[in-house]
C-alpha cells in the first residue's frame, strides 16, 4: 500500500489496506525515539505547523497518512495528530501493518 523510506515499526492490526488516491498521500512518520519525519525529511516539533499549513495551502485533500511507531507513547502519537489538525489535515489516516489481532481474538 504505502510505502515510505522511515524505518518504523508498525503496530500490527486486522485493519483493511485503505484505497489508493489520486494524489500522492502525504505521510507523517514518528520513530521510536520520538522524531517526526514529513515524508523523508525529519522537521522540529515548531517546524510542524508552520509546514503543514504551507502544504495543505498547496493540496486538494486534507488527507495525510501517520505512521507512528508502535512502541511510542499514546501522548505522543495524540500531540503530533493535534499538529496535523491545527495544520489543516483533518482526514487522519492511521497507517498499520494488517494481519494482526482483532478485537475480540478473531483474524
Amino acid at each position: 500500500m504505502l510505502t515510505v523510506g522511515v524505518p518504523i515499526e508498525l503496530p500490527d492490526t486486522a485493519a483493511n489496506a485503505m484505497p489508493n488516491e489520486e494524489e500522492e498521500p502525504l505521510t507523517i512518520s514518528i520513530t521510536s525515539d520520538g522524531l517526526i519525519m514529513l515524508q523523508n525529511t525529519e522537521v522540529s516539533d515548531a517546524e510542524l505547523i508552520p509546514k503543514l499549513t504551507a502544504i495543505a495551502k498547496e493540496r486538494t485533500s486534507d488527507k495525510v497518512f501517520l505512521r507512528a511507531d508502535g512502541a511510542l507513547a499514546y501522548e505522543r502519537v495524540a500531540q503530533v495528530m493535534g499538529a496535523l489538525n491545527k495544520g489543516g489535515f483533518n482526514n487522519i489516516g492511521l497507517v498499520t501493518d494488517a494481519g494482526g489481532p482483532a478485537m475480540g481474538g478473531e483474524n
